[in-house]
């Protein structure tokens, strides 16, 4: 799922498939400085997408960079869905549908709904674990965020900034926005963020 209405057609199926190639390109930059992270344990994507025409981006990512298919697990509130679990993320006990506390929750999540997605896969992931989203660059401003959520939350360890604008649509086309791979790890509590340029 795309981070905002880009004022393109709407895809039929009412999201737009984030590019598998950028989350393949992040996922080598992320284990080059945390090469154990995707080793072991349960992924999950809790806002996965997929149709019968598109895969699930993330989960399809995650396996050409050598996750085996049976640790990720996926969710997504669309009916058309390829999710293992259909259902709102937001409102679901993880633990009913997990074998375990995941180790690494990433997803390319609604703008409107990242602030609380970010803070409830905090709960969600095993201390220690990584929380992935994928953002427009300008998360990092905002007068709310910076008050509350960054204070509250914590500030992401990393921010893998992709530096070529990323194309949602078929036609290959950009909007004039910038995105970054925001990485949190649970109980990561410095006041700053490593950014890497990928």
């Amino acid at each position: 799922m795309s981070s905002t209405n880009r004022g393109y057609d709407r895809h039929k199926s009412d999201y737009y498939v984030t590019p598998i190639d950028k989350v393949v390109e992040f996922l080598n930059a992320f284990q080059t400085q945390e090469p154990n992270a995707l080793r072991h344990g349960v992924i999950l994507d809790p806002s996965a997408g997929g149709d019968e025409e598109n895969p699930m981006s993330y989960p399809e990512a995650l396996e050409m960079v050598g996750v085996k298919d049976h640790r990720i697990h996926t969710i997504d509130i669309r009916e058309d869905s390829r999710a293992d679990v259909i259902g709102n993320y937001l409102a679901l006990d993880t633990s009913e549908i997990l074998p375990e506390d995941p180790s690494v929750i990433i997803t390319n999540p609604p703008f409107v709904l990242a602030e609380p997605i970010v803070e409830k896969a905090l709960r969600d992931v095993k201390p220690g674990g990584y929380v992935i989203m994928l953002l427009r660059l300008n998360f990092f401003g905002g007068k709310a965020r910076n008050e509350r959520f960054y204070p509250e939350v914590g500030m992401p360890k990393y921010a893998f900034v992709h530096h070529r604008r990323m194309s949602f649509t078929p036609d290959g086309k950009t909007d004039s926005i910038e995105y970054a791979h925001f990485v949190w790890q649970r109980g990561y509590d410095e006041d700053s963020t490593k950014l890497y340029v990928i």
